[in-house]
């Protein structure tokens, strides 16, 4: 198979998106109208005259040497990791050097583990396991595998850091799976904590609304970024974020606003693409927490994914400790109580196309903190 690399417009790349079962909505023309603080452009590969995938490329400047860029492709691209990806990823890495690409960083949507809710339950009982990766996985995608050596082999460098967060998108996910399944599967699924607050939400007569209302949204999410100490996102962004996406298609982003006798007291924001729904952002009132409102989002959104024939539902980012002394257990704790799965994908991997610019950058970044 012998490919070609060049871009292609926003309505080429929007309908290959609509063409296809799974795509990340970071994946989508869209998103790069989000990122305004990055240049992007939308790639295609070829097959003579077949568009066979696609991919949104957000170019990220060097300080003082605006000439040369990172070009990144989260969650991406869209191709088949399942053919001899050196035939995908060598006419990518052509086109992207010869338009000023110091190096390319891209996470291919592939897993490589998977681990139940039971399993991670487990781990973190036992004080003798740390992280997920030391308990054997029940299932290993030898997709995942082959690219993993693939990229390892062709002098790609992992980015993914051990705590699975860094600069790009976490390497490991929860997710539950909906295909095949219905709303009784789900709730049995759920620990006894999950279907007795999701029970309370509704006995308490709280109210979950698809609304725009995105400023008592921002508001109660900026409550939430002082209480849980981190750095909330201005207004401004999620006004850009809902405009693209909802004008690329106007069930792309969903807000959802949970009331508790008037009071808003939860409120997240769905994004689907195709058969994939993910939470990305989600807020909470200090005050009446007893009521459940976060579960009842949740609870909303899984049921509105289950029905609009979504394949999974991903919770995104956990990191892969296990260990209850550490911080960020609480995180994985929440959402192993929804039933799913844990799953480990490929993680964000670096190609240098022009190593002395390439380790210059990594030096600023390391610097700066990255």
């Amino acid at each position: 198979m012998s490919l070609t690399v060049g871009p292609i417009s926003a309505a080429e790349h929007l309908a290959f998106v609509q063409t296809q079962r799974s795509v990340s909505f970071l994946q989508t023309p869209a998103w790069g109208r989000v990122k305004t603080e990055w240049r992007s452009e939308s790639l295609g590969w070829y097959d003579g005259r077949q568009l066979v995938g696609a991919g949104l490329v957000l170019h990220r400047p060097v300080p003082r040497l605006d000439r040369f860029t990172l070009a990144y492709l989260a969650e991406g691209p869209a191709i088949d990791w399942t053919g001899e990806i050196d035939a995908w990823l060598d006419p990518l890495a052509a086109y992207l050097k010869a338009h000023g690409a110091f190096a390319i960083r891209l996470g291919p949507p592939v897993c490589t583990n998977t681990w139940s809710a039971d399993q991670v339950k487990e781990g973190i009982a036992d004080p003798g396991i740390r992280r997920l990766t030391e308990m054997s996985s029940p299932w290993a995608d030898p997709v995942g595998a082959r690219v993993t050596s693939r990229l390892r082999d062709a002098g790609w460098l992992p980015q993914s850091p051990e705590d699975g967060f860094g600069v790009g998108h976490p390497q490991f996910k929860y997710e539950i799976p909906l295909a095949g399944r219905t709303e009784n599967d789900l709730l049995r699924g759920m620990n006894q904590l999950w279907r007795r607050n999701i029970k309370k939400a509704a006995k308490e007569g709280v109210e979950v609304t698809v609304g725009e209302d995105l400023k008592a949204f921002h508001d109660l999410y900026v409550h939430t970024a002082e209480r849980d100490r981190f750095t909330p996102r201005p207004l401004r962004y999620f006004e850009t974020m809902f405009a693209a996406l909802s004008a690329e298609d106007p069930e792309r982003i969903r807000l959802y606003l949970a009331r508790h006798q008037g009071d808003l007291v939860a409120a997240t924001i769905l994004v689907r693409v195709g058969a994939h729904a993910w939470y990305c952002y989600g807020a909470s009132s200090t005050e009446k927490r007893e009521v459940r409102g976060s579960n009842a989002c949740q609870w909303a959104m899984i049921r509105d994914s289950l029905a609009a024939g979504c394949d999974v539902y991903d919770l995104r980012g956990i990191t892969p400790t296990l260990d209850a002394d550490d911080p960020h257990v609480g995180l994985i704790q929440f959402k192993v109580g929804t039933g799913g799965q844990a799953v480990r994908y490929v993680g964000e991997w670096d190609l240098p196309l022009r190593p002395m610019v390439y380790r210059a950058f990594d030096l600023y970044m390391r610097r700066r903190g990255r």
